[in-house]
This record gives C-alpha cells, sequence and structure tokens, in this order.
C-alpha cells in the first residue's frame, strides 16, 4: 500500500471530505522524500460529528511535523465556498495539524477584480436569502438547503480559511486558477504534478457572462442594495398603500427574486470552483468539485465549467483518466453524459468519452471513480441513469441491491427511492459513500491507484 497512490474519501452525507496521498513526493529542503498529502474541502450538510470524526482519522495518518507534535499537511485546497465543502474548516478541528498551502478558488477572493459582478450577486443573493430565513419563510426541503448555503456558518468556516487557518500556520492562501505554472503554485512535488484546470481567471467573462452582467446591474440598481432588508421592511406589516392581492403578490416576486439570485450564484460558485488533475507515474487523476456542464460553450454567455475548460484546456482533458472523482455528489449535471439517451453526439458525451471511454466489447474497464453522496430530498443528487452509464465504464463498481438485501437494510425507506433509484439499483454503479456505509459500516472508500 505504501507505494500506491491513494485516494480517500470520507462518509459525511452530501459533502465531500476527500484525502489523498501521493507516495514518496514531498521533497523536503535537505533532499527527502516522503508521503505528499492533500485534503480536498472539508464539509457537509449533514452532522458536524461527521466531519470531526473524519479530520481526527486524517490526522491519525499524517507524518509529525513540529517540535510540537503538529501533523503535517502539505495542501488544503477548498474549491469553492458551499456549505458542503467548507462546514468544517473550524480552527479547533485544525489546531493539531501543521498546513503548509493553502488553495482556494479565484472566485473566492473578494478583491479579484474580473469577478467583481459575481461577487455583487453573491451579495444580493445571501442578503435576499438571509432577509427570507429571518422571516421564517417556508420552503420546500430542496430549496431549504438552497438557502442553507447562505448561513451565517458559512461566514465563519470562511474567515478561518482566509484569515485564522493561514495566521496559525505563518502563511497566505493562494487563491489559483487555470493557467498558473508550477513555480507559481509553489509545491515542492518530485515525480508528480498537479495542474488547476478550472476556474479561469476572468471569472465574470466565462461563468457569469455578459448579458448577466447587464441584467445584475439593473437589478442591484432598481431592486436596491439588500434585498433582505426590503423583505424584511414589507413583509412586517400590511403597507398602508397596496391591496392585500398586491401585496402577496409582491411578497410572491420577492421571493422569486431571492431564490433567483441564490439558484444563479449557486450555480456560478459550482462552476468556477478548482478542478484538479494530478498526474503521478503515468496516472491521471481527475478531481473535479461540483462543477457542471451545460449542452454547449458560448462565449459571452454564462457556462458550464466542463464546457470552458474543453474548449480552453482541451489539451490537457482530452484523454482518458484512472481515476475520476465523480462531481457534486452524482448529480445529473456534473459529470457530462449524454442525457438524452440517443444516438445524437453532444458535447458532454463527447468529454464523457474522451475521459472515461467505453471498453472496447470483450475487455473490462480500468479506470476508477467514486462519488461523496446520500440519498435525500433531492431529486437530482444523486442520479442513478447517470451513475450507471459511469459504472459501465469504470472498474470499481458494486450492484448495490444485492449488497443492501443482504446487509438487512430496507432501500425503499429512502426518501425518493421508488422515483430515482428504484429503476437502477439492480445496475453496477461506482462506489458510493451512503450505501458502502449502510452495508459495512465503513466511514470512508479507499481507492488506489498502482503506478
Amino acid at each position: 500500500m505504501g507505494d500506491k497512490l491513494l485516494i480517500r474519501a470520507y462518509n459525511v452525507e452530501v459533502g465531500d471530505c476527500i484525502y489523498c496521498r501521493i507516495p514518496n513526493a514531498r521533497v523536503h529542503d535537505d533532499g527527502r522524500l516522503d508521503d505528499f498529502h492533500i485534503l480536498i474541502d472539508c464539509g457537509s450538510r449533514g452532522k458536524q460529528s461527521l466531519l470531526q470524526t473524519a479530520l481526527a482519522h486524517i490526522e491519525d495518518n499524517l507524518l509529525p511535523d513540529t517540535p510540537d507534535g503538529r501533523k503535517r499537511l502539505d495542501l488544503l485546497v477548498v474549491t469553492h465556498e458551499h456549505q458542503d465543502h467548507i462546514k468544517g474548516f473550524d480552527p479547533d478541528n485544525f489546531s493539531n495539524i501543521h498546513i503548509h498551502n493553502i488553495w482556494m478558488s479565484a472566485a473566492m477572493d473578494r478583491d479579484h477584480p474580473q469577478a467583481e459582478n459575481t461577487h455583487k450577486l453573491h451579495g444580493l443573493a445571501s442578503a435576499a436569502m438571509r432577509g427570507l430565513a429571518e422571516q421564517g419563510i417556508s420552503l420546500s426541503p430542496e430549496l431549504a438547503e438552497l438557502a442553507e448555503l447562505y448561513s451565517i456558518g458559512n461566514d465563519d468556516a470562511l474567515q478561518a480559511l482566509q484569515k485564522t487557518l493561514p495566521q496559525n500556520n505563518g502563511i497566505a492562501p493562494l487563491y489559483v486558477h487555470a493557467d498558473m505554472s508550477a513555480d507559481a503554485l509553489k509545491l515542492p512535488l518530485s515525480g508528480a504534478t498537479i495542474r488547476v484546470l478550472g476556474p479561469e481567471n476572468d471569472i465574470d467573462r466565462f461563468y457569469l457572462g455578459k448579458e448577466e452582467k447587464t441584467a445584475l446591474r439593473g437589478i442591484a440598481d432598481g431592486f436596491a442594495a439588500a434585498p433582505g432588508a426590503a423583505a424584511r421592511q414589507e413583509t412586517d406589516r400590511m403597507p398602508a398603500n397596496i391591496g392585500a392581492a398586491d401585496f402577496r403578490r409582491l411578497k410572491a416576486r420577492m421571493l422569486s427574486n431571492a431564490l433567483a439570485f441564490a439558484d444563479l450564484d449557486s450555480k456560478i460558485q459550482n462552476n468556477s470552483c478548482i478542478v484538479l488533475l494530478v498526474e503521478w507515474r503515468g496516472r491521471r487523476l481527475l478531481f473535479v468539485g461540483d462543477c457542471e456542464w451545460e449542452h454547449d460553450f458560448d462565449e459571452g454567455k454564462q457556462n458550464g465549467g466542463w464546457n470552458v475548460m474543453w474548449h480552453r484546456r482541451r489539451a490537457a482533458l482530452d484523454a482518458p483518466v484512472d481515476f475520476l472523482k465523480i462531481g457534486h455528489h452524482g448529480s445529473i449535471n456534473a459529470t457530462p453524459w449524454n442525457d438524452r439517451q440517443d444516438a445524437s453526439v453532444t458535447e458532454p458525451g463527447t468529454i464523457l468519452d474522451a475521459i472515461l471511454p467505453l471498453p472496447p466489447a470483450g475487455t473490462a474497464p480500468t479506470a476508477q471513480a467514486l462519488v461523496s453522496t446520500m440519498r435525500k430530498n433531492y431529486k437530482t443528487i444523486p442520479d442513478s441513469a447517470l451513475l450507471s452509464v459511469i459504472g459501465r465504464r469504470v472498474a470499481n463498481v458494486r450492484s448495490y441491491a444485492d449488497a443492501l438485501r443482504e446487509s438487512g437494510f430496507d432501500a425503499a425507506g429512502m426518501p425518493l427511492f421508488d422515483e430515482f433509484e428504484k429503476a437502477w439499483i439492480q445496475n453496477p454503479q461506482p462506489l458510493r459513500t451512503d450505501f458502502e456505509n449502510l452495508v459495512s459500516g465503513k466511514d470512508f472508500i479507499d481507492v488506489e491507484i498502482e503506478a
């Protein structure tokens, strides 16, 4: 195991906490080599205790690095600022870990001039959603979890990532984007490379788009600087100069606007997340965060992160990978595929065929994949039809119908099982953190890559 590259995905419900160990790739000042340790995200929409358990286990596997016994983490990667990727970044959780490098998406840099409009949108979305939360407006489970992305707790995690953890470790965070050279990324690596394929540096241009910029400017000017404050003011009491029916329509419009802000902002954060290509001894590993795809790339419009990479970084992406971290917890729009399920050629289908080609007839696939997920009240997370498609292209798969039945778990009791799992659960799927935990009680899934 010591000479194999390890990827470990912890069971944190809907969220990512991914540990990676690259053997003999860390170069010390005296020329010694030992393992290079990476943590990609630490978040969940579930219990904080799951993250604390995962971090304690990671800490146990790290090497001592300081005279006081703190362990060494060579690289902490924060793909984007959603709760299910940053919730665990409480400084107390890292008090015994010495972090050498912190990478965050360029979209998270509040001073980045090429993300000015994106940050304006985020401010509007945050104010609007917090205003709705203060009103106690009833939302569907899916929309309620969208609203949670704008909680005060997210501010605390960002403060820890951008200020407290860097100060505690004597470093500055690096906001990364595609096109950065190895020298700019400043990693003491030997025999391995880590390339950033996304996001592009011009966040507004590629992920927001010109039309959305114009619309946002008008909304920001007309809807005022704080839609949440407007919602609080208007919904506290019935105004004297408006009828009851008009007032109800006004509240409905403000709710619709708030959700529209949040939905667009959430989508842009996903598309501008960090995407990493790790290359080691001829092997290629792709970590894609929550990157989404659209059917086509359109210059100057809002684009999916996968489409941007395909058009800007195709030379790096247009080849089979040995490992794929399945994006966005198995969401239908986070791994490019031909969702039309016909013979037509689509850009997403072409991308999937490039990175995870179907094996020739009579042969078995060799690539591996895993997905950090949990069946909850989402209609698109995870998408079992997509996972079944990926399952035909990777080696580490399981038919969970039999495994769950043998474990004594009644899968029919899951939320949305009949609608979104039942028709596909007999098919081989890539390893899933939720089902592996139910089947065996495991707190994590391991994938090992041989040279």
